[in-house]
């Protein structure tokens, strides 16, 4: 298993069959780099298109359409000091007609330090601006090639992955993609210091990353939408409008990983999850909305362990 440092060159604002900027075999890591949703780098030189430019897409031999991609995120570093949100609520997120003062404002500009581990509102100056915010560094875009040689944008998200901006996506966690064409063709961006659920107001603390990521495959199981896990949860994700149907598929894809891999009986999974289940919710800006459902490994444990 080999370890590979790559600098991008080459950035994609769509998920599809583009050439591949590097081939790995499965065990290997990637120390890399992503440019902002606006597609600067850490030294805010403007390298890619606007509208969460990927870096990537990675080639895995021996991934073929059936497998599944696993990526665990080993290492997310916001690799320079200031990072944007814009700054105000998108209108789907309230209720009608809701008056909103600070229209002359554009967009927040953040002091962030990696090493203290916060991030400060500087621009405009507020009360907020003396209340450091923990940083939770996330990858909000990250996916695969889609099915039917498709190129799908960045701005939104499927069975694939894409724009799914789950604040879960951090450092620690293992996500999983069907394969759809040969070699994955995996991507990734679009990193956040730090995000609310929901991406309310369209962005996280937009920034550029260093990352290091390791590529797995697991052969001849597909999966119908993203899976992921940390050392506590399950978690599977639906992507899709309306909000319903992001729960649907959420939903649909746990009930498959209980009873497909961890053995449960139908009334044990449906059971737990009716008890147990807790939904995160991922972006709700796009225009596909995202719903993660999670159950806690230590209750299928023990659940396992009494069958």
């Amino acid at each position: 298993m080999a370890h590979h440092d790559f600098t991008p060159t080459v950035y994609h604002t769509t998920l599809g069959p583009h050439e591949p900027v590097l081939t790995v075999e499965a065990g290997d890591t990637v120390s890399t780099s992503t440019a902002d949703a606006r597609g600067h780098d850490r030294d805010n030189r403007q390298v890619a298109p606007r509208g969460n430019p990927m870096t990537g897409p990675f080639f895995v031999r021996g991934a073929e359409p059936g497998d599944t991609l696993a990526v665990t995120l080993e290492r997310i570093v916001p690799n320079r000091a200031h990072g944007i949100t814009s700054p105000r609520i998108a209108p789907g997120v309230l209720d009608p007609g809701t008056p909103i003062a600070h229209t002359e404002v554009s967009e927040c500009r953040w002091l962030v330090d990696a090493t203290e581990g916060t991030a400060r509102m500087i621009e405009p100056e507020t009360a907020l601006s003396g209340v450091p915010i923990a940083l939770a560094p996330m990858i909000g875009c990250l996916g695969v090639a889609p099915a039917g040689r498709q190129a799908i944008s960045t701005a939104t998200s499927g069975p694939h992955g894409g724009n799914m901006d789950y604040r879960g996506f951090a450092s620690g966690v293992t996500v999983y993609f069907p394969v759809c064409e040969p070699g994955g063709l995996f991507f990734l961006g679009d990193g956040h210091a730090a995000q609310g659920d929901g991406e309310i107001v369209g962005t996280g603390i937009e920034i550029s990353m260093d990352v290091t990521f390791r590529l797995d495959v697991i052969h001849g199981e597909s999966i119908h939408w993203p899976r992921a896990q940390n050392d506590t949860w399950l978690m599977t994700v639906g992507n899709a409008r309306p909000l319903d149907q992001c729960v649907q598929h959420a939903t649909t894809e746990m009930l498959r990983w209980l009873e497909s891999e961890h053995d449960l009986p139908p009334i044990v999974s449906h059971s737990l999850l009716g008890q147990c289940v807790e939904y995160d919710l991922g972006n709700v800006f796009d225009p596909a909305y995202t719903m993660v459902c999670r159950v806690r490994k230590d209750l299928i444990a023990q659940v396992r362990s009494a069958l």
